[in-house]
């Protein structure tokens, strides 16, 4: 049995490696910086006074992201309730988008006009169910089965949601695209109308 100081040293060191997805994923979760503080505080404090069950030698990893996805989530639900938010079962899959591309690839067509800020964005707008999944497994490089740990959910739903996902960032960051191109070309007729 390890004492309180070797608890706390062990837990600090697995804390350590994971503070930054840490913040990265509740920054995404929570959209506000001061947010995101207080969601890896409070997850934090959470998984220090549970550590003395941690199984050591599974994944800490998992353990913690999971814990902080928890919190975040029940906190979420709890202001949803208050401001009569809608969940996910209310809100309709659009399936209808089809982009047209005309001579380039999807990718190429995205990449061509949209910043680092328009991507991170576009994930921050998709429904929360959608992007825990997507942080989770796209950037944080979580794989499905940990993910499903981590949400506590069947890796087909993990699987499901991360198609879903990535459909609508693939809706909005076109929309961003095509915005922007739009921009471009404005302002390229403004410019060609103001020099004549």
């Amino acid at each position: 049995m390890k004492t309180k100081e070797e608890l706390k040293e062990l837990f600090q060191s697995l804390l350590m490696p994971e503070l930054g997805a840490l913040f990265r994923t509740a920054l995404r979760m929570t959209r506000n910086r001061e947010d995101a503080e207080d969601l890896v505080q409070e997850a934090i404090t959470k998984a220090f006074s549970a550590f003395d069950r941690f199984e050591e030698g599974t994944n800490f990893r998992a353990w913690i992201f999971r814990i902080l996805t928890n919190t975040f989530i029940n906190n979420y639900y709890r202001v949803r309730d208050k401001q009569k938010l809608p969940s996910l079962d209310e809100m309709e899959e659009d399936t209808s988008f089809q982009p047209a591309f005309k001579g380039t690839t999807p990718e190429e067509a995205l990449l061509n006009t949209l910043t680092k800020e328009d991507i991170l964005r576009a994930i921050e707008s998709i429904p929360l169910e959608f992007r825990a999944v997507v942080v989770l497994i796209l950037i944080e490089g979580f794989s499905y089965k940990d993910a499903a740990e981590v949400l506590g959910i069947p890796i087909g739903t993990v699987m499901s949601r991360l198609h879903r996902g990535r459909k609508l960032l693939q809706k909005i960051l076109w929309e961003y695209s095509n915005r922007k191109n739009a921009l471009k070309k404005e302002n390229g007729r403004e410019w060609t109308v103001k020099r004549s």
